[in-house]
């Protein structure tokens, strides 16, 4: 017998739910330190509780919060609409700023394959 302490796919389903309830990409109202002041202290607290002893297992949960920020960068500024160009400023913005996000400082968008 054995425990392999990790996400479930139930909780990991709830708290994708809960990400998608916040509509990130349609609040282009925010700016991206808003939606950083917003979101942390949720994120965090996830990361820490759920991925205390596997990290890994949350990775694929940190790319759809990374794809949310990049629908919003495509929807916020016209000239980055273009994936390509949207995938590049968050890059350039995960780089820059690589504390930004809380998630970030466990895998951050050039790290990940973004």
């Amino acid at each position: 017998m054995s425990f392999d302490p990790g996400i479930s796919k139930d909780a990991l389903k709830k708290i994708s739910g809960e990400v998608r309830s916040w509509h990130l990409h349609t609040r282009s109202d925010l700016s991206f330190t808003d939606l950083a002041r917003r979101i942390n202290p949720v994120v965090a607290g996830w990361i820490n509780y759920y991925g205390r002893f596997r990290p890994s297992e949350l990775t694929r949960f940190w790319k759809r919060i990374n794809a949310y920020l990049v629908r919003w960068i495509r929807q916020k500024y016209e000239r980055l609409a273009p994936l390509r160009k949207a995938l590049a400023k968050l890059r350039e913005i995960a780089q820059r700023y690589p504390r930004m996000f809380t998630h970030w400082r466990c895998t951050t968008v050039a790290a990940s394959g973004w």
